[in-house]
């Protein structure tokens, strides 16, 4: 059984997020092992259907440890999670604790995006 005590990270591979099509450029493939490389137990990855934020895309969401969502953290969404820097920054942060634990660097608050709302002539 998994420990649910850390952050768990959903990472969007859907239509538009994971598309080498639309980001030719990324291994996406190689993302998905980094992150699960970077997120050692107690944190969780997981992988999603499309998270209604196309334009954002590559979106990784990281919800706070159930303590810290107890005491008022909320998931923070990332954009455009296209190159290994961010990918490592976000992994730094989850590590040293996520939402509502540990401070945002100034650079990783360049990718935060506000939560998708579905994007026009799309249902949630």
């Amino acid at each position: 059984m998994t420990d649910p005590s850390g952050c768990l990270v959903t990472v969007c591979r859907d239509c538009c997020c994971g598309s080498a099509r639309k980001h030719p450029s990324v291994d996406h493939d190689a993302q998905l092992r980094r992150l699960r490389a970077g997120l050692p137990a107690p944190h969780r990855l997981r992988v999603s259907a499309c998270l209604d934020l196309c334009a954002q895309s590559n979106l990784v969401v990281v919800h706070p440890a159930p303590r810290a969502r107890r005491a008022g953290a909320r998931p923070v969404w990332f954009g455009l999670v296209l190159d290994d820097e961010v990918v490592d920054d976000i992994t730094r942060w989850v590590r040293a604790g996520g939402p509502g634990v540990a401070p945002l660097s100034a650079a990783l608050e360049l990718s935060v995006v506000a939560p998708g709302l579905p994007e026009p002539g799309r249902r949630r």
